[in-house]
């Protein structure tokens, strides 16, 4: 724990905590202290600059991260933030999680998450099965059929049965 006298006269408390320490990690000390001492504030402050890590140490309730290498007004900076509630990342850091968050996003918009029967349907429509084939084949009806179909159709942002294919062969989705 660290106390903090800052120039207001208040004393400051803030949990600083390292990922890599003997005994425990801090990812999981961070996980048993976020659920058994909902009130202390977490900040992490580490040589790691991984978003992985970055992400990791924020869902289990540190509140900030900021690396062993901060300059003096940036590691007070955080410590007030965080003691307030606020979340505090390091610019650099900031940069490097809105990166990955976009390119995270731009994958998932390239690669769609395809239900398991909407996987299944898009594979009988690769071997040219018409709609009332599919359903008899998987025993419901035609109408379910053409809604997976649909599905497919905005999930891979295609219109016809063609693009479906072409679009689901590099992507892995047709065997």
């Amino acid at each position: 724990m660290l106390e903090w006298g800052g120039t207001e006269g208040i004393a400051l408390s803030v949990l600083l905590l390292d990922i890599h320490m003997p005994g425990q990690s801090g990812e999981e000390l961070a996980g048993i202290i976020s659920r058994n001492y909902p009130s202390v504030q977490m900040l992490a402050l580490t040589n790691l600059d991984s978003v992985y890590y970055i992400k990791s140490m924020l869902s289990k309730g540190v509140r900030g991260y900021v690396l062993k290498t901060a300059i003096e007004p940036t590691l007070l900076e955080a410590i007030r933030k965080v003691y307030n509630g606020e979340l505090y990342l390091e610019t650099n850091l900031r940069e490097k999680v809105l990166q990955d968050t976009l390119r995270a996003s731009k994958e998932l918009s390239v690669n769609p998450v395809l239900t398991t029967r909407e996987k299944e349907v898009l594979q009988y429509i690769a071997r040219d099965m018409t709609s009332q084939e599919i359903a008899d084949k998987l025993f419901v009806a035609k109408r379910t059929i053409d809604s997976h179909r649909m599905s497919l159709f905005m999930k891979l942002g295609v219109k016809n049965m063609a693009g479906l294919v072409k679009k689901g062969i590099p992507l892995g989705l047709i065997d």
